[in-house]
């Protein structure tokens, strides 16, 4: 699905979302938009010139990160979890239905992660960088998915939206719902909603 274009400016500064930015973990019964999770998702990884570089930065442009959205709740986009492709900014879907309490449980029982419209599953996949750059590319990787992670943090705040960074989860479980391929591995969760 392919998804609408981002806005690449808006009436609140990079100050502002930095002073109002906080971990928010309930979340109001109100639908996100398809231009709103299109906004999110570019915010995260999104390509900021052809064939180039993407909104967050990546050791090498080797780009280990995948992004998945679990959705509950948002206007005309049915229930389940779809896989965020960056060339072409379009979701996939790879599972029907709405996992976020299945999700929340993985996330030892977390509410916030089940209560937000939807929940942003971050994982990586440490070969392609430690391809090139052997064990250290690990830490990379991690840092990669911080950067990715503030950039969601403050494009939701930006958008009056409250998101709650989750690094409390069962591996294998989250690895088993999302149905992982060898060799990715779940590194950030973070549920997003209306505060």
């Amino acid at each position: 699905m392919k998804l609408p274009k981002p806005r690449y400016d808006s009436e609140v500064s990079l100050e502002l979302s930095l002073l109002h930015r906080r971990s928010v973990r309930s979340y109001a019964e109100q639908a996100l938009t398809l231009q709103e999770v299109s906004q999110l998702l570019w915010a995260v990884q999104g390509i900021i010139d052809p064939g180039g570089p993407r909104t967050a930065p990546s050791a090498g442009a080797l780009y280990p990160l995948e992004v998945y959205v679990v959705v509950g709740d948002v206007q005309i986009l049915s229930p389940g979890v779809y896989r965020y492709e960056p060339d072409g900014h379009q979701l996939v879907k790879t599972i029907d239905g709405d996992k976020r309490a299945d999700l929340a449980s993985a996330a030892l029982g977390q509410g916030c992660v089940k209560e937000g419209a939807v929940a942003f599953v971050f994982t990586g996949v440490y070969e392609r960088t430690t391809g090139k750059y052997g064990d250290r590319g690990i830490r990379y990787v991690h840092l990669e998915v911080g950067h990715a992670a503030q950039n969601l943090c403050l494009q939701a705040t930006a958008m009056g939206l409250g998101a709650v960074p989750v690094g409390a989860f069962s591996d294998e479980q989250v690895t088993r719902l999302l149905n992982l391929p060898e060799g990715e591995q779940p590194l950030y969760i973070i549920p997003v909603g209306w505060r």
